[in-house]
């Protein structure tokens, strides 16, 4: 027989001595109650909201403060308990008069027993010619109506006659805001303006001044060189797009492509306006000839005057001045307090309306700042003639 060999038992694991380990221990996690916490936060929240309270309630200071010092005991100056209170108590006496002068009847009026008469003649003049005066003086002087050559005349040398029919002076109705704004009374003097009876025109059928001539009415096409900005004024060049022929035949080169223009932009933009006006003052020819314009008007595609691209009204720098103006004036209404001394009241009250004023300013300043208008270079532009302009053929030189 075999003996089986014993099952051995796993040998236990060696125990290491505390003192021998190589790692610490590790740290103990320290919990926080939550009631603890929920404690805290109350009572926290409760502090906050009881100063607060105290903070804003309003202060009634019905309790008159204590006086420390008497006004009441100074001791008064000799010999002022016996002057009178008031000038009642005095004697009235008379100035001591000079001597009569000429002419003087008060002594004898006062023998007679009879009361002068103080009476004033009156030497104003008439308050309803005075009145009438002024009325005719400001209907002259105002710009209600429209202007004329005639020289204004002056009131003083106004007829009495002519004074003196009027029953009385006519009251002018006051004007209206809305009528003055849409300057109803010009458009009622133009329709009321005078008739011209001329049925004939004075002017006669003229020869046109040259075969070779670019007749007023004539549109030349161009596109601009340079573009435009509103901000600042300066010059502005562009270039004939299409050939310009004479006007009366139309056979006659005058006007080849690629002729120079030069000119002039408004760089005064008003509130609320988009478009841009601009005027030419000279064309230069390819081979170096030229001629002045006289200012002729610019015009879009469509012949309306100006041109229209691109509008900046600032609206972003407005609104940041608006916002700083309400921050400013929101800061300094909320220091103002009741509570306080006359002397702190009137600091912080000055301090408030010149922050308020100095914000209003500012939004003041972004209002008046004009709109940036901006033509891109290569924009369709024309030209209206509105002159006529005599050239020479081009390519034959001289002149016609």
């Amino acid at each position: 027989m075999t003996d089986e060999p014993e099952e051995q038992a796993p040998a236990p694991a060696p125990v290491v001595p505390s003192d021998l380990r190589l790692r610490g221990e590790r740290p103990r996690v320290t919990r926080l109650s939550r009631k603890v916490l929920i404690t805290l936060g109350a009572v926290s929240a409760l502090a906050i909201a009881g100063a607060l309270g105290y903070a804003l309630q309003t202060r009634n200071r019905s309790q008159t403060g204590q006086e420390l010092l008497s006004t009441q005991s100074r001791p008064s100056a000799e010999g002022l308990a016996g002057l009178p209170k008031d000038y009642t108590g005095l004697p009235r006496q008379a100035p001591p008069l000079g001597p009569p002068l000429p002419g003087d009847l008060g002594k004898p009026i006062l023998n007679a027993g009879a009361a002068p008469n103080t009476s004033v003649s009156a030497t104003t003049p008439d308050p309803a010619a005075q009145r009438l005066a002024q009325e005719t003086e400001a209907a002259r002087v105002s710009r209600l109506f429209a202007q004329t050559n005639q020289q204004p005349q002056p009131v003083g040398l106004v007829a009495p006659s002519a004074m003196a029919t009027q029953g009385g002076p006519t009251p002018t109705p006051p004007a209206d805001a809305g009528s003055a704004q849409n300057m109803q009374d010009r458009k009622t003097a133009f329709l009321n303006a005078a008739t011209d009876k001329r049925t004939v025109s004075s002017d006669r059928l003229e020869a046109k001044a040259s075969p070779y001539v670019v007749q007023a009415g004539t549109v030349i096409p161009a596109a601009l060189i340079t573009g435009i900005r509103s901000d600042l004024p300066g010059q502005i060049t562009a270039q004939v797009t299409e050939a310009v022929y004479d006007s009366p035949t139309g056979q006659y080169l005058l006007i080849p492509q690629g002729a120079k223009l030069i000119g002039q932009y408004d760089s005064s933009v008003a509130f609320g306006q988009s478009r841009i006006l601009l005027v030419w003052t000279r064309i230069i020819m390819p081979d170096g000839n030229s001629i002045v314009l006289e200012r002729q008007p610019g015009a879009d595609t469509q012949g309306y005057a100006g041109l229209e691209d691109e509008v900046d009204n600032h609206w972003g720098m407005l609104f940041k001045a608006a916002v700083l103006s309400t921050l400013l004036s929101v800061g300094a209404e909320a220091g103002t307090s009741q509570n306080e001394n006359n002397l702190v009241q009137a600091i912080r009250s000055g301090a408030s309306n010149s922050i308020s004023q100095t914000g209003q300013q500012i939004v003041q300043r972004q209002l008046n700042i004009q709109p940036t208008l901006t033509i891109r270079p290569g924009f369709p532009v024309r030209v209206i003639v509105t002159r006529d302009l005599v050239l020479a053929p081009y390519g034959h030189g001289g002149t016609p």
